[in-house]
């Protein structure tokens, strides 16, 4: 994946996130409740385009921040 299209998508998730008033350390709770092993550091490393994405966490992250694929993948183009 494109690094500036990580940032992006990291970005995103940071956006939703917050507007779903949630913290990191919350998100990476709902995450590991759900099967996923990832930790708070994780969550921000992803948030600023320093960690992959893996299908099952957005797929989660989806679930949880409850929006939709293209609200993660909106890369402005």
């Amino acid at each position: 994946m494109n690094h500036t299209v990580e940032k992006r998508v990291g970005n995103n998730i940071r956006i939703l996130r917050e507007k779903a008033n949630m913290t990191q350390e919350v998100l990476a709770a709902k995450l590991q409740l759900h099967g996923c092993d990832i930790t708070r550091s994780a969550v921000a490393k992803i948030e600023v385009g320093q960690r992959h994405l893996y299908p099952d966490e957005i797929i989660l992250i989806k679930q949880i921040l409850n929006v939709r694929y293209e609200d993660i993948f909106d890369t402005g183009s």
